[in-house]
């Protein structure tokens, strides 16, 4: 499940540098005054920025969603796991109990 999650990652990533190193081409070949092409390139580093800002803010809420969700799960886990230890010890008592009983009655098996 990681390595989709990764693969989707670099594809993404991958798409992104792409489309950045065309637009940066097609702004350095288009026939414009240098005036022009760096108030271009301005407007496309601001445009990227808060896009950049945009597209962290959107990791972090799924990291936080992915994390509460394995918090949840292993909770969940952790209780059942404890009920299930808690119900073995005290069949255990119980047991022991049941054991001794028989022994300080004198009763025969």
């Amino acid at each position: 499940m990681c390595e989709e999650r990764g693969i989707q990652g670099s594809t993404v990533i991958a798409f992104l540098a792409g489309g950045l190193i065309g637009a940066g081409l097609a702004l350095l070949y288009a026939p414009q005054s240098g005036r022009e092409t760096r108030q271009k390139i301005g407007d496309l580093a601001s445009d990227l920025k808060d896009k950049a800002g945009t597209w962290s803010g959107d990791v972090k809420d799924k990291a936080r969603t992915w994390s509460g969700d394995v918090t949840e799960k292993a909770r969940t886990f952790i209780d059942r796991e404890k009920s299930a230890i808690k119900g073995a010890y005290e069949a255990g008592r119980e047991a022991v109990a049941r054991e001794r009983a028989k022994f300080e009655g004198g009763a025969p098996e």
